[in-house]
C-alpha cells in the first residue's frame, strides 16, 4: 500500500550509505534494502512512508447504545476506524439494571452475546462481519460450555479466535469477549 502518491510526492536524489538506501521526499521517506545477503543483490525488504496529506485523515467515531451495557470506565463500547469495529470487553450484564444475568457462565455467555450483538448493530455490522474475537474466562474449564453457545451465534467461516483463562475479570464476571469486525 501506498502511503504517497508518486504525484503528490517530490523526489530527491537517493542517498546510498552501505547496503542502505535512504530516499527523502516532501511529504514522504522511504527506505530499501539493498545488499543484505552476501550472495549478491536482494530485492528491497522494507519500505516506509508517511504522508503528511490531510486529505486522509483516520476517521475515528465511537459506538454507543443503551441497548447494551454503558462502559464501566473512560473507555468506549466500540470504535469505528477506517472501515474496521474495535469493541471493547463485553460483560453479561443486564443493560436495563447494570447486574449480571446469573452467576451462570452459560447465561452470562448468552447475554455478552447477546450484548456484542447490540454493539455491533449500532454500528452497522453483524456477527458475520466480525473477523476475530478474543474470549476471556475465569475458568477455562468452561470452555466447552461457551463453544456450545458462542457457536449459535458466528456463521461459517467462524472468526478467528483467541481464548484465555485470566486471573479475574471485572465485577468478577464469568467471562468477557471483545472483538473485530469489518465495516461495509
Amino acid at each position: 500500500m501506498a502511503w504517497c502518491a508518486a504525484a503528490r510526492t517530490f523526489h530527491m536524489p537517493a542517498i546510498d550509505v552501505g547496503s542502505l538506501r535512504l530516499a527523502v521526499g516532501i511529504g514522504c521517506v522511504s527506505l530499501a534494502g539493498a545488499n543484505f545477503r552476501r550472495s549478491g543483490p536482494s530485492p528491497p525488504f522494507a519500505s516506509l512512508g508517511i504522508s503528511t496529506d490531510a486529505a486522509t485523515p483516520v476517521l475515528k467515531e465511537a459506538v454507543q447504545t443503551d441497548k447494551a451495557p454503558a462502559a464501566l470506565g473512560p473507555y468506549s463500547q466500540a470504535i469505528k476506524a477506517n472501515n474496521m469495529l474495535f469493541m471493547s470487553g463485553v460483560l453479561g450484564l443486564v443493560p436495563e439494571t447494570g447486574k449480571f444475568v446469573s452467576d451462570s457462565v452459560e447465561e452470562q455467555t448468552e447475554q455478552v452475546l447477546k450484548n456484542m450483538g447490540e454493539i455491533l448493530k449500532a454500528s452497522g455490522a453483524s456477527y458475520a462481519s466480525v473477523v476475530k474475537t478474543t474470549i476471556m474466562l475465569a475458568d477455562l474449564k468452561d470452555f466447552k460450555k461457551v463453544n456450545e453457545i458462542y457457536a449459535k451465534y458466528f456463521p461459517a467461516p467462524a472468526p478467528a479466535r483467541s481464548t484465555y483463562q485470566v486471573a479475574a475479570l471485572p465485577l468478577d464476571a464469568r467471562i468477557e469477549i471483545e472483538c473485530i469486525a469489518t465495516l461495509q
